[in-house]
Formats: C-alpha cells, sequence, structure tokens
C-alpha cells in the first residue's frame, strides 16, 4: 500500500531557526508552595481545576511512554477513566503495540500537560492489567459506537485502507444493533499505574518553575515530598 504524500502544492510555511529558538512564553507568577501529603488528593484537586478550565480539551488525557522491543520508547496519548485502589486507570486493546511493551516491561511513564494552566503532573510507576470484572463494569458504560469501535479496531496492526475499517465497523453494527448489549472483546480491557513517583510542575517567571515530587521506592511504602530545582 503506497499512500500519497505528495504536499508540493501547499504554500511553504516552514519555520526559520530563529523563528523557533523566539517562541517563548512568559509564564505568571501563580507559586507553588505546599501540597496535600497525600498526592492522590493533590492530583484529584489539580484535575478538577483542569476539567474545569474552558482552554483544555479533554483534561484527562494523557501522554503513556513504554519500553517495548530492542529498548524501543514509544509514546501515545490515552485517557484516565479512573483513579482508585492506589492507581490511575486507562483502558486499550491488549494485543496493541503498547500491551506488547507492557508485557516486556512493567515501568511506564505518563504525564499530564496542562499546557493552558502553566501546569503539568509527570507520574512514573509499575502498570499490570486490572481485573475481567472491572473491565466488563466499564465497558459496559461506554457508548455504543465506542463499544462497537473496539470490535472493528485491530489496533496498532497494518490497515489496507480507510473502507476496510468502516466495514468492519459497519458489520460489527449489524451483528449488535444499537440499543442491544455489545460483549466486551476478550481482547481489550483496562490497565492500572501504581506510581513510584508524582511530580507537579508549576510554571512561573524568569523560568524559576515550581516542581515538588512526591517518591518512594516500592508501591507499597509511604511517599516523600520533595521540591527540586526547575
Amino acid at each position: 500500500m503506497t499512500l500519497d504524500t505528495d504536499m508540493s502544492e501547499e504554500p511553504n510555511q516552514s519555520l526559520t531557526r530563529d523563528a523557533i529558538r523566539a517562541m517563548r512564553r512568559s509564564y505568571g507568577d501563580t507559586g507553588l508552595e505546599n501540597l496535600p501529603a497525600d498526592p492522590f488528593t493533590s492530583f484529584s484537586i489539580w484535575l478538577a481545576e483542569a476539567a474545569s478550565n474552558e482552554f483544555i480539551v479533554e483534561a484527562n488525557a494523557m501522554v503513556l511512554s513504554t519500553l517495548g522491543a530492542d529498548e524501543e520508547i514509544t509514546t501515545r496519548t490515552v485517557l484516565l477513566k479512573d483513579i482508585s485502589e492506589g492507581g490511575f486507570t486507562f483502558f486499550s486493546n491488549y494485543q496493541s503495540r503498547k500491551a506488547h511493551a507492557i508485557e516486556m516491561h512493567d515501568r511506564v511513564s505518563v504525564l499530564f500537560p496542562w499546557y493552558a494552566m502553566e501546569r503539568q503532573v509527570s507520574i512514573a510507576g509499575v502498570i499490570s492489567k486490572i481485573s475481567d470484572s472491572e473491565s466488563e463494569e466499564y465497558f459496559a458504560t461506554r457508548p455504543w459506537s465506542s463499544q462497537i469501535g473496539a470490535w472493528a479496531s485491530a489496533q496498532s496492526q497494518p490497515l489496507e485502507s480507510r473502507a476496510e475499517l468502516e466495514s468492519r465497523f459497519a458489520g460489527a453494527s449489524e451483528k449488535w444493533p444499537e440499543g442491544t448489549a455489545v460483549p466486551r472483546p476478550p481482547h481489550w480491557g483496562g490497565y492500572r499505574i501504581i506510581p513510584l513517583s508524582i511530580e507537579f510542575w508549576q510554571g512561573r517567571y524568569s523560568r524559576l518553575h515550581d516542581r515538588l515530587r512526591y517518591e518512594r521506592q516500592t508501591t507499597d511504602s509511604e511517599f516523600v515530598l520533595t521540591r527540586y530545582y526547575p
């Protein structure tokens, strides 16, 4: 399959090196002086504030990085769907590239880039699948079209054309018409990240940003909060 990538008719809108270097934003004076002792409390507060900010699209979107075969690091955006059991949960196809990477290395990191608020939260920890019952419970709450999409997409596999994907969606739609119960695909479910570190970053003037990080040695030990140089 060959994709048409001819952009010869597009205007040249590339930026010069100087223009890229000149990209600079002056951050505000909102400081990050103290945080609650519990990192999940801190995160829940920040997530709620991000969700109420009209300039942030999908406040629960997080950039997930995994380490796969041949030490290959890959990143993609997934959606946080739960904060419980001492961790952060998202859902995916268990046959996807990220799933294969997770099977090889159970250490991952995620980043919540809330640029509009001059904030970010980075989390590193240990990941594992959640129970089938938890995955079943969440899948049942998804919109019908999302449920069908989980059946239609062989995530991360080569796709001959868009028409093939649409055909698979149509086939699954015929099998489970809207209004009927759609079973959870056996290859689809949730993962939970149990954090070893959670860092809260607040942009500040003169690049004197605030960085406060909760850290612990194991997933069942207590967190220690430390401030770091920006």
